[in-house]
């Protein structure tokens, strides 16, 4: 508990709870590291898709589709969640609705194609949701000049639970992999592991972390059309949160690359560095260990340094590490590029959701972090998106994609430039 600093919480706010705010991010990184980056993604296409050519472009598709429904919704369930006061409500709901789809995934074997996409679609759309609401939760719980830290400790923490979550499989992979058995009969297994642990370490968050928030709307017969109404005004004054909107420009920029590492890591070690499951596994692990050790040390460098420069750091880091996983021809350099991407991924992260926390109105934090969101999935469409482009014309050239996913990056950092930190404050803080 000592590292949960009481300066840098809002007053009021108990470390307990902060921690139960963290605890959510331990909860639900199972879900990303082992179904999306680790295990499930190379099951569906060796498995699923029988080691089909179109097995990436399936998978990279139906990711594609489930963000473009975030995409869609998650304003106006932001906007919904502020004007009603209902982030734990929903939170509580999406939870629900990921741990049982992320279970419905061990129903998928060989030639279950529809089973797959549809639970990963459904399982990703809440995910996402959760990631949104659990963020808008930041600004009330942090200090303003903490909100880097605070996010820090969240994903730290996270990565922690990833590992956590992982070792879990990795041990139990292990054991049946030394019994004989197929990946169907065990990979299956790790997404009932992966879902009951997300349900069980998501418990405290739900029910400790506070809502802070108060209604706005009282008795309306339509939720969506007062939803609505609330975002086109925000849309309508854009000019007035011009470093917000530069934001969301750059965040779509760079998450489009980490789209591409989260969504091709397993896949990208298999089919080009021609690791195998234990091994990429194990590569994760590790990464997971990075990843936690660069979220929380650059939450302090971002409120030293302040988020501009921070967040150009980070992306320093995700540039070279494009450039060293494309030319990687042996395993050492691969694991280089993995762990840049580990401390490159948890601080970029945590450091946008900050950045959001700076610029979000009291009154429309869900809302906000719904734009945010927004912007994140239009990446996760886009990355992928290109890279299936450049499999497609150059007959799954792996390499060349992992060096075009770096221009995401290099946009990225050139727009960063642009963002005026204070002037957004000013916007944020004269909203009522």
């Amino acid at each position: 508990m000592a590292i949960f600093d009481s300066a840098a919480l809002n007053p009021g706010v108990r470390p307990r709870e902060v921690l139960s705010w963290a605890g959510y991010d331990f909860a639900n990184s199972g879900y990303t590291t082992v179904v999306l980056t680790a295990v499930f993604s190379a099951y569906f296409v060796s498995v699923v898709a029988d080691g089909a050519n179109w097995g990436a472009r399936v998978w990279l598709i139906a990711l594609c589709v489930s963000n473009a429904v975030v995409m869609l919704t998650i304003p106006i369930i932001g906007t919904y969640a502020d004007l009603h006061a209902r982030k734990q409500w929903l939170l509580r709901l999406s939870t629900i609705g990921c741990v049982a789809a992320t279970a419905a995934l061990a129903l998928a074997g060989k030639g279950d194609v529809a089973i797959a996409v549809t639970a990963i679609v459904i399982s990703n759309f809440f995910f996402q949701v959760g990631v949104s609401l659990i963020g808008a939760f930041l600004p009330e719980i942090a200090r303003p000049n903490s909100l880097g830290k605070v996010s820090g400790w969240g994903w730290s923490f996270g990565y922690l639970g990833g590992l956590a979550t992982l070792l879990i499989c990795v041990g139990y992979v292990a054991w049946a992999s030394g019994q004989g058995k197929p990946a169907e009969d065990y990979v299956p297994v790790t997404m009932l592991i992966t879902a009951a642990v997300f349900a069980l370490a998501a418990l405290p968050t739900l029910f400790v972390l506070k809502e802070r928030a108060i209604p706005q709307a009282q008795g309306s017969l339509s939720v969506v059309r007062d939803s609505m109404a609330r975002l086109a005004a925000t849309l309508k004054h854009a000019a007035h949160y011009r470093d917000f909107a530069r934001l969301l420009l750059c965040g779509a920029s760079y998450q489009a690359g980490v789209a591409v590492v989260i969504a091709l890591a397993a896949i990208y070690a298999q089919e080009v560095m021609k690791f195998s499951t234990l091994q990429t596994m194990a590569l994760v692990a590790v990464v997971n260990v990075t990843a936690a050790i660069g979220a929380f040390a650059f939450g302090y460098v971002q409120d030293a340094l302040g988020h501009k420069r921070a967040l150009a750091l980070t992306l320093l880091l995700w540039i070279a590490m494009t450039v060293i996983a494309s030319l990687a021809t042996t395993p050492a350099l691969f694991w280089l590029s993995a762990n840049l991407a580990g401390l490159a991924m948890g601080s970029s992260q945590s450091a946008g959701r900050a950045m959001t926390g700076v610029f979000a109105p009291p009154t429309r934090l869900a809302e906000f972090y719904g734009l945010w969101t927004l912007s994140v999935q239009v990446a996760a469409i886009v990355g992928p998106l290109t890279y299936l482009a450049v499999l497609h014309l150059t007959d799954n050239d792996y390499r060349l994609g992992m060096m075009i996913t770096g221009v995401f990056f290099v946009i990225g950092l050139m727009l960063i430039a642009s963002i005026d930190i204070e002037r957004g404050r000013r916007a944020a803080a004269e909203t009522q």
